[in-house]
């Protein structure tokens, strides 16, 4: 799938396992994530409201933790059928047209992350 309309937020698997709970206390549901295990990463698909990461401090955690906006290009969706690689596949499905701002989700792996927390 094209960015664009949608946009993504990419991360370790033991981040996101932990972004994805402080989202939902936050009542940002339902979430599409999509699985990466053979990578250990997940994908936060979200509305492309990401406006670009400003203070050098945070990018600099943000890379250092792998975390990865994507703003354009592709965004590799799971197989509609079963994917005996396990290359992709669906932590939380996709059931409406509801995607999570982009910005909340690097705000909240940000608050996660050692070092200054975001403002």
């Amino acid at each position: 799938m094209k960015a664009g309309m949608v946009g993504a937020v990419m991360m370790p698997t033991n981040l996101a396992q932990r972004v994805k709970p402080d989202l939902d206390v936050r009542g940002v549901a339902p979430l599409p994530i999509i699985g990466h295990p053979r990578a250990d990463m997940w994908t936060f698909l979200v509305r492309s409201d990401l406006e670009p990461i400003g203070e050098p401090e945070n990018v600099a955690r943000l890379w250092e933790a792998r975390v990865v906006v994507i703003r354009e290009g592709d965004i590799a969706l799971p197989s509609p059928l079963p994917d005996p690689l396990m290359v992709r596949t669906w932590v939380s499905p996709a059931i409406s047209a509801f995607r999570p701002s982009g910005s909340v989700v690097v705000h909240c792996a940000l608050g996660l992350l050692p070092g200054r927390h975001p403002r």
